[in-house]
């Protein structure tokens, strides 16, 4: 049976902040950042969350530090003089400083509403995060008009909260449609959601007895991208409806020309009778591959062979 050893230590501990040596330098840029200012406001107002995490020296030496430098700095310009810390069995800093879940907005609305509703104040709130009540109460109401179906599409993305503001102008069928066209693109930006916005038809708005209002355009050019938006919609729906079945096509040819071209007697054959043909197999066949190693990140020879083996990053 295999077993899993854990990382680190299963206690922590209280260490002194002079007892921590840094592995890198903040950059002024990251020290004047609205970022660094408002985790400096959270530890203030309701202290370290999650601790430090530090690996032993060989020696008595200090800890290393592998996680943890933005809240390090904010501790001693606190004044502190000690804090919590996790142990780490090695070195490695990699998984701790890379493999980093950011915060999504809906998820920060549901954190917000969960802390209001268990008696924590808005003022409390917007001195934990940094923000004006007015920011706490936009945050709260984020979701108030937008259909489950989006929430669960855009349930784990980084957002501008302006976005949500856009779609709820919008009826439930076409902020889903604008959802998965935002998805598709991977352009969450509250532009992109105007955009999409000004090309929407007048249907299609929760107020549709009111003219569309989209700063810098006029109604011609609203009516032009309606019609522009519309024909690229459907033309997108029929691509992404055959897509699948394209590529597979596709792989499966060039994996038979593959082989095909790699018979010495059917090459000379086509080389001398038909070279014409050769030559658009073997383009088949390496427009195939070449696609292959951009997706993959390496070449393989036949479009049916399975990737090689990597090594894991250290």
């Amino acid at each position: 049976m295999l077993t899993v050893r854990a990382a680190f230590e299963q206690d922590l501990i209280t260490v002194r902040l002079d007892e921590i040596l840094p592995m890198r330098k903040l950059p002024d840029k990251v020290l004047a950042s609205v970022k660094f200012r408002r985790i400096a406001q959270s530890v203030a107002e309701v202290g370290v969350i999650e601790p430090l995490v530090v690996v032993r020296s060989p020696g008595a030496g200090p800890y290393m530090l592998l996680d943890g430098h933005v809240r390090l700095a904010i501790l001693k310009d606190l004044g502190e003089r000690q804090t919590r810390c996790l142990i780490s069995d090695d070195d490695e800093a990699f998984t701790y400083n890379k493999r980093v879940n950011r915060l999504a907005t809906i998820q920060e609305h549901y954190m917000i509403v969960r802390a209001l509703e268990r008696g924590v104040s808005e003022d409390k709130l917007a001195r934990a995060l940094n923000v004006d009540v007015k920011g706490i109460r936009r945050r709260r109401s984020l979701l108030e008009g937008v259909t489950p179906e989006v929430v669960d599409l855009l349930k784990d993305r980084a957002m501008n909260p302006v976005t949500f503001d856009v779609l709820r102008k919008l009826k439930p069928m076409r902020q889903i449609e604008v959802a998965e066209l935002m998805v598709s693109a991977g352009n969450f930006t509250s532009a992109y959601a105007k955009a999409l916005l000004a090309a929407t038809r007048q249907a299609d708005l929760v107020q549709a007895h009111k003219p569309k209002k989209v700063g810098g355009m006029t109604a011609e050019q609203m009516a032009r991208m309606e019609r522009e938006m519309e024909s690229l919609t459907q033309d997108f729906k029929a691509l992404e409806s055959s897509y699948g079945d394209d590529v597979l096509h596709l792989v499966i040819a060039s994996g038979y020309l593959s082989r095909l071209v790699g018979n010495p007697e059917i090459e000379r054959y086509l080389r001398g009778r038909h070279p014409e043909i050769l030559d658009e197999f073997r383009a088949i066949v390496a427009a195939t591959s070449l696609d292959r190693a951009v997706t993959l990140g390496g070449a393989s020879e036949n479009p049916l062979d399975p990737p090689p083996d990597r090594p894991l990053a250290s």
